[in-house]
């Protein structure tokens, strides 16, 4: 696995012009005054000034707008497609919903790069806006494909809890690189620059609004597959979007050439998550998603990584993770039992069973919200050139500010602390393992001799080595689906075997945290480049 993610001569830190876009680092740095002296005692966590933050708020960037420029960092794509036909007005103190037009003129034309100036097309890039059914609903895409050859495999990408697909901006030309496969992005519904109609939960009971809060979404996901005629997908999911992977590959079997998580929310079992309002850790998932400065976690490796992560031999097993997953607990599971909690603080935990989620107060917070939302960019993006830093935070500023939508599924899917309060170990033994009739669905009024059973897919859990996400339940996940897979090949014949498709796997990005795909993208995008080959080369023998 190439080292070029950390140590390419680009990124020796001898060599490095500065990368941090927080204030008061580089005001450390030069020794100079700083406005911090001005910010009072929270200026080390909100590092964007007053007047910087009333600035942001006046310009009213876009969210259409702030894409565009994120976009425009791709490698050899000057003029990044854009359309306008959603997140063009910009967003207002008030409820009202996205604008969606159907225009002519917001459509935006796709853009080819020719092999003159792309080394690795002719490509194609296109953005558009997907229309479902139903009032306001409609997904926001972003696609390349190579051009001058066929393509029979397709690659979707998921962004995580409030963000949008723009973050992907470092991986796009990467993975279209790949022969045969055509590359999409989507923003979840309710989320970045897709329509965001009104959020709710009909169902009174626990796991009935669970599964009501995942369907949202995954129903889309379904929706959209079967608009652009896709019947084989690959699905890779970050944070959220890997939860809601999961849970779309057990509501719609059938579909999934492979499934890769990259750091996903909700995976181990943890029973404060799973009864009734119990708080979780003061040291939290989301408090280290606040607070972990990722120029740190790029500059160092785990102190903690054992030589045996380091060889060819066991390259992806680091810390106690895979030992501590295996091992049984009092009830004879392979889950790693639950260390005794601590109560968050009351205030915390009300505002979540209330469901006020953190965009709404950047809503409410006016000309102070840019300041608000500096105090994560500055901290995500900070290994990052300022530029580019500077364009995340402005794109996520835009897309945390529109009206509220989708974000308020994450109180019914996890609890404080960002534990599931349906976790994934309990249930992903059976992605790749269910009865599908010939219509390609799981639940059929079909006989059941005209049933078959899934074949299995291959399964792999991706984590920064520096990843805040619980990296045992990974491990603890993969040994689960391995069970599984010698459970069901137990009783099989010759031929089930051979067409057995079944694996698990946990790999670790080096130098990256829970944003791997952005902090360590040179290593996530090799990796990504090597499982699209094998899933190619699989489809080709098979």
């Amino acid at each position: 696995m190439a080292e070029t993610a950390t140590n390419g001569s680009n990124d020796d830190p001898r060599t490095r012009t500065q990368q941090s876009p927080l204030a008061s680092q580089r005001a450390k740095e030069s020794n100079a005054p700083t406005e911090e002296n001005r910010k009072g005692r929270f200026g080390g966590f909100f590092p964007l000034g007053y007047k910087e933050g009333f600035s942001q708020w006046w310009a009213n960037v876009p969210a259409a707008t702030a894409e565009h420029t994120v976009l425009s960092y791709i490698p050899y794509l000057r003029k990044p497609p854009t359309h306008t036909q959603t997140g063009t007005t910009p967003p207002s103190e008030t409820t009202s919903t996205m604008d969606v037009s159907d225009s002519d003129e917001k459509v935006a034309a796709p853009v080819r790069t020719n092999s003159a100036a792309d080394p690795y097309g002719p490509r194609q890039w296109r953005s558009q806006l997907v229309k479902l059914a139903g009032k306001n609903r409609a997904l926001n895409e972003f696609s390349v494909e190579r051009l001058d050859e066929a393509h029979d495999q397709n690659l979707v990408m998921l962004h995580g809890y409030g963000a949008g697909l723009g973050f992907f901006y470092k991986n796009f030309e990467g993975l279209s690189r790949v022969p045969g496969w055509k590359v999409y992005a989507l923003d979840l519904l309710g989320m970045g620059r897709s329509s965001r109609p009104a959020f709710r939960v009909h169902s009174k009971d626990r796991q009935k609004s669970i599964t009501e809060a995942e369907d949202w979404f995954v129903d889309a996901l379904e929706e959209w597959r079967v608009k652009k005629n896709i019947d084989k997908f690959t699905l890779l999911g970050h944070s959220l979007g890997g939860y809601m992977a999961v849970a779309y590959a057990l509501k719609y079997p059938g579909h999934l050439s492979k499934l890769i998580l990259a750091s996903p929310v909700g995976v181990p079992d943890d029973p404060y998550a799973v009864n009734a309002e119990m708080p979780d850790p003061p040291q939290s998932t989301l408090a280290n998603e606040a607070l972990q400065d990722q120029e740190a976690t790029t500059q160092t490796s785990n102190p903690n990584l054992p030589d045996t992560a380091k060889t060819a031999g066991d390259n992806n097993n680091f810390l106690n993770a895979r030992s501590k997953a295996q091992k049984p607990n009092q009830n004879g599971d392979s889950t790693p039992p639950s260390a005794p909690r601590k109560p968050l603080p009351k205030w915390l935990t009300y505002l979540w069973d209330a469901n006020i989620s953190p965009f709404s107060i950047v809503r409410w917070s006016g000309p102070f919200g840019p300041r608000f939302v500096s105090g994560w960019t500055s901290r995500r993006f900070s290994h990052l050139p300022p530029e580019q830093a500077q364009a995340l935070h402005t794109y996520a500023y835009s897309l945390f500010r529109q009206r509220g939508s989708g974000e308020y599924a994450l109180a019914y899917i996890l609890a404080p602390g960002a534990f599931a309060r349906s976790p994934l170990i309990r249930r992903i033994h059976g992605v790749g393992r269910q009865m599908i009739s010939p219509n390609g669905t799981s639940t059929s009024s079909v006989a059941e001799a005209q049933r078959r059973q899934e074949n299995g897919i291959p399964i792999v859990f991706m984590y920064g080595e520096n990843d805040w996400m619980d990296i045992a339940g990974g491990f603890a996940a993969e040994q689960k689906i391995n069970d599984e897979k010698d459970k069901v090949l137990k009783s099989a014949t010759p031929e089930e075997r051979k067409r057995d498709r079944g694996s698990a796997k946990c790999l670790v990005i080096k130098k990256a945290g829970h944003h791997l795909y952005l902090e360590g993208w040179e290593e996530f995008n090799e990796v990504m480049r090597k499982e699209m080959k094998e899933t190619s080369d699989e489809r080709t023998t098979g």
